[in-house]
């Protein structure tokens, strides 16, 4: 697990020195504090053919966290000629698979390591190669001969990869900060990605907090090659498909394809564990891994005073049952501290109060382990989250009595909208409301931090006329869509998948477990299980008001049966609670003093009445207050 960054230019004034690229990868150094690697080609004339563009220059920068080959993994790496570079961010996890047939081909490997793999295999298939990769990863491959630059991203975003061009040069690198490195780069804020990120609580891809970067998209490559740059899809996935499947066979295909996704995520030569919440799929992922390991696998969870959100004596339950060698930290959040330090680490506004507990977790774990396996994905596959409930509940009652009057009703507007976690009656005022609506607009409605009225009414008149004529639910809505006539739950899953998973769930996971140096791996997001699992049909996932069905029938006496029947709790923090006491008076000073810098774009009356709204008890405003307050500390941060 690593760091990269780079350039590709045509001439030299147009070059990265030396210092810059060191700068670049410097800022990066917590994503691989064990090793670095620079190289710069500088362009050099064609002499041979009158007026040919000069060949091209580059650099690729490099920090590495040791997994694999620890003594052996340096990089840049070369193939035998050299005429092909890469720097890599990531884990292939059949590198070993890969390895032997290129062997068979004739490759000669200097290392072990999953990166020369890579190396040989674009030699052989060159832009068909990232197809054959099972594995999180963000790259930059320099191929001398075809004098082009290739980028590439894994399909489902695990890793980030930013780019622009600047100065007549194409840049890249693992993060926002070490692109803050070159001298003279803009720093202009894109008004839509605003807009993007009140609405879901991340910025989206392709876009970033800044006009002029970009974010490569999960499963894309990018080629610059005679003074272009072409971006291409490679993970082309028909979410349309549905594959009848009967229970028996499902949970058959199901334990292979799980047991060696954990397989090859057990592949390291430094101290792995796993997370443990106490949730389904955490515990699974630990059982199935215990099952494999000789030894017991260690195990870590995080504790919290606020009972409502700790579920460590799940955790417990399932390390004494399986016989993991168990973990568990209690950590009393400082919110002071805790929001100025994810501001400093996420380079654009984030806004998923989550990342607290991630934080801790992976600043914990990484004290005893320096790779953890997660669990990661077992909601989006097997219908885990209670909106996919709620959406299959909201269209049988439309299709069996007119209820459209019902988000309109007097009853549901007096019902409480309480800052109790878990409150019913909050669950069903959120319900109705949506009713009535076309199913992509309900499911906004449920997932949505500010929604299309609420943010016109938030935002100044100078602001909206800077918005692009772009609505931000089509982001959704075009990935729903692609699931072209299946049911309901069918097309919420499989659009979370392309867009909740990669830009919120890998994005807080990585940049949270990276900031420590400490790899996360996901063995449910293994390609094969995820294009397998999306095409299965949703009444294997859900029963009436149980989700994760199929995960059931198939692992029942994995687990302890309390694991089964507990209710869902989530990674959460009290930010409720917080607003009215530890993070009050920052609150009135950020959002509403004289120096708030948001207010270029927001009302100030308009905030003032959320945060009115919140301390007087009237309406629970904390997860709106959490995305404003994130903004706000990252532009005092970051805007000139």
């Amino acid at each position: 697990m690593c760091g990269i960054a780079g350039g590709i230019w045509l001439h030299n004034a147009q070059g990265l020195s030396s210092d810059v690229l060191k700068s670049m990868t410097d800022a990066i150094a917590h994503r691989g504090p064990d090793d670095q690697g620079h190289l710069i080609i500088q362009p050099k004339a064609n002499l041979s053919i009158l007026d040919a563009a000069p060949s091209p220059g580059v650099a690729l920068g490099f920090r590495r966290l040791s997994i694999i080959d620890l003594a052996a993994g340096h990089q840049p790496l070369g193939n035998e000629d050299g005429s092909v570079q890469i720097v890599f961010n990531g884990e292939i996890y059949n590198y070993q698979e890969l390895r032997h047939r290129l062997e068979g081909s004739g490759h000669i490997f200097r290392t072990h390591t999953d990166t020369e793999t890579i190396v040989h295999l674009y030699e052989d298939l060159g832009l068909d190669c990232f197809e054959h990769l099972n594995g999180m990863f963000a790259m930059a491959i320099w191929d001398q001969r075809r004098e082009r630059l290739v980028l590439a991203r894994d399909r489902l975003g695990k890793k980030p990869l930013y780019y622009c061009m600047h100065g007549g040069r194409l840049v890249f690198a693992s993060e926002l900060k070490s692109l803050m490195q070159l001298p003279g780069i803009s720093k202009e804020i894109d008004p839509g990605a605003i807009d993007l990120y009140l609405t879901y609580q991340y910025i989206p891809h392709p876009h970033s907090i800044y006009k002029g970067i970009r974010k490569l998209p999960p499963g894309h490559f990018a080629v610059f090659e005679n003074g272009e740059l072409s971006v291409q899809r490679y993970w082309n996935v028909d979410w349309s498909r549905e594959t009848p499947m009967n229970q028996p066979t499902a949970s058959r295909e199901l334990k292979t394809m799980l047991a060696d996704a954990v397989r090859i995520r057990l592949r390291s030569d430094v101290p792995l564990g796993a997370f443990l919440s106490g949730g389904i799929d955490s515990s699974l992922i630990v059982a199935i891994a215990q099952q494999q390991l000789e030894m017991p696998i260690r195990t870590f969870s995080i504790g919290f005073s606020e009972a409502d959100f700790d579920e460590t004596h799940y955790a417990k339950m399932v390390a004494d049952h399986v016989g993991s060698k168990h973990e568990r930290f209690e950590v009393t959040p400082d919110a002071l501290n805790i929001v100025d330090r994810l501001v400093d680490q996420y380079d654009e506004p984030f806004g998923d109060s989550s990342a607290v507990p991630t934080w801790y977790l992976c600043e914990l774990t990484r004290q005893h382990v320096t790779v953890a396996l997660s669990g990661d994905g077992g909601d989006e596959l097997f219908g885990g989250y209670e909106r996919y409930r709620a959406l299959k509940l909201s269209g049988q009652y439309e299709s069996r009595m007119p209820i459209r009057w019902l988000n309109q009703s007097w009853l549901i507007k007096r019902l409480p909208d309480s800052s109790a976690r878990r409150s019913f009656l909050r669950r069903v005022r959120r319900f109705c409301e949506a009713l009535g609506q076309p199913p992509i607009e309900r499911y906004m409605n449920w997932i949505q931090i500010f929604g299309e009225a609420s943010r016109l009414d938030l935002y100044r008149e100078s602001f909206i006329e800077q918005l692009p004529d772009r609505n931000p639910v089509s982001f959704l809505a075009d990935a729903w869509r692609r699931a072209g006539k299946r049911d309901l739950v069918s097309c919420a899953t499989t659009a979370d998948l392309q867009t909740y998973m990669p830009c919120d769930l890998m994005t807080k996971v990585d940049i949270a477990s990276m900031a420590h140096s400490l790899e996360a791996r996901q063995p449910m997001l293994d390609y094969r299980l995820v294009e397998w699992a999306a095409a299965l049909p949703s009444n294997l996932k859900l029963r009436g008001k149980r989700g994760k069905c199929l995960l059931m029938d198939t692992y029942h006496d994995l687990l302890p049966k309390a694991i089964w029947n507990r209710s869902k709790m989530g990674f959460g923090v009290p930010i409720a609670k917080w607003f009215k006491t530890s993070l009050r008076d920052r609150t009135y000073d950020a959002l509403l003093g004289p120096d708030a810098k948001c207010h270029s774009f927001f009302r100030r009356d308009a905030i003032a009445t959320l945060v009115e709204e919140h301390m007087s008890g009237q309406s629970n405003q904390a997860y709106r207050l959490w995305n404003l307050l994130f903004l706000e500390l990252w532009l005092r941060k970051n805007a000139g």
